[in-house]
């Protein structure tokens, strides 16, 4: 029993022994820690100290400034800015007056052009059978039974869509149809997306509208982009700004006259080209101008005015050449051209215009036309039989 006591005595001293340790270790560790922080708050408060003798110069500068310009204009500080409030106000005073009685006097000589733009605009833009033909698109309907679906409870579905897209959707008697409307073509192919995605996926409920006509918008984007770059690659251009060239895309879902203006616009930037290698005008310069000549045409329906003067604007904002902006602006004659650019631009224009197909009317003019000079070669007694073709050309024999 006593070997077992003293055995046990010896395992406990030993453990106490442990413990001892254990503690002076952490004492001695808790010491470092205690310096270090001490160490740490000492520091803390010279970087105090120093910054308050820093707030105490800048504030004693501070107050020597204001002591020193109240000394040098002999004034107190209230009393130099009541009067340099009321120097302010005065000058302003003088120079609204001037602006407004400038303005006036603009305005009155510039009145009946204002008024010939405004009603020029009016016509323009009033083309009731273009129009119509132009500002709606046709969806295709698996069936009956998904206007009621695309009407949704209460309306519900047919308020969301026509609210996110901008457009009126008209669902009538028509079989398996619904007409989309709108002046704004993107609005209208955005519309047209969202629906037939909606059609496919077969569920129809607004927030399935609102994802269907975020990804429709994101589709657009892309193919708006992809149209500006597919048109500046095909007239041999570089160096314009991405945002032209989204403006030039738009212009891939806009129609005039029956024609795509995005390709009009490339056909007009070839023939202004061939027209400055003939003339020896700068090329480039003249592809630029007939490429862009109708840019004002992508923001008509959102900025007033002709498509000539918003596309000049347009070109100014991004800093182009006198040249080119002649080109825009004066290639329907409603502004004298001030350059040779213009003038070809003018051309240009015209020469694609009045070609056979391009306008939705020219066919039948032409047709009109083309026996009479057809009849003058007959008149000639080297020909026994002549006519006018598509191309221009004189075929006889």
């Amino acid at each position: 029993m006593a070997k077992t006591a003293e055995r046990e005595n010896r395992e406990r001293r030993a453990e106490l022994q442990r413990y001892e340790t254990r503690v002076d270790k952490k004492d001695e560790q808790l010491d470092t820690k205690l310096a270090q922080v001490e160490e740490r708050d000492r520091r803390l408060g010279e970087r105090e100290a120093a910054l308050d003798v820093e707030r105490a110069k800048i504030g004693q500068l501070q107050e020597d400034q204001k002591t020193e310009l109240a000394r040098v204009a002999a004034l107190t500080q209230d009393e130099a800015r009541t009067l340099l409030l009321e120097r302010v106000e005065e000058e302003m005073r003088d120079i609204i007056n001037r602006r407004v009685r400038d303005l006036e006097a603009e305005a009155r000589e510039r009145a009946d052009d204002k008024a010939r733009g405004i009603i020029t605009l009016a016509l323009q833009r009033y083309a009731a059978e273009h129009t119509a033909e132009h500002s709606v698109t046709a969806v295709t309907l698996p069936s009956d039974d998904m206007k009621g679906r695309i009407i949704g409870r209460e309306g519900r579905n047919i308020r969301a869509l026509e609210s996110l897209t901008g457009v009126d959707l008209i669902i009538d008697d028509t079989p398996e149809t619904v007409v989309v409307s709108a002046f704004d073509p993107i609005r209208r192919e955005v519309a047209k997306r969202a629906l037939d995605r909606l059609l496919v996926d077969g569920r129809i409920h607004p927030a399935r509208i609102e994802e269907a006509v975020n990804r429709a918008r994101t589709e657009i984007d892309q193919a708006i982009k992809e149209a500006g770059e597919s048109a500046i690659y095909e007239v041999g251009l570089a160096g314009l700004h991405p945002d032209l060239i989204k403006f030039l895309g738009r212009l891939h879902f806009r129609t005039s006259f029956g024609q795509n203006v995005l390709r009009h616009s490339i056909e007009v930037a070839h023939v202004a080209g061939m027209l400055a290698a003939e003339t020896g005008y700068d090329v480039q310069t003249m592809k630029r101008a007939g490429l862009l000549h109708d840019i004002g045409k992508a923001i008509d329906h959102e900025v007033e005015g002709a498509h000539t003067v918003i596309g000049g604007e347009l070109l100014k904002r991004y800093g182009f050449p006198q040249a080119v902006i002649d080109g825009v602006v004066g290639h329907h004659g409603d502004v004298e051209p001030i350059t040779m650019v213009g003038t070809l631009i003018s051309a240009a224009d015209a020469i694609h215009a009045a070609r056979p197909g391009s306008h939705s009317a020219v066919v039948t003019k032409y047709r009109t036309r083309s026996p009479a000079p057809a009849e003058v070669g007959t008149h000639l007694p080297a020909w026994d039989k002549s006519s006018a073709t598509k191309a221009g050309t004189r075929a006889a024999t």
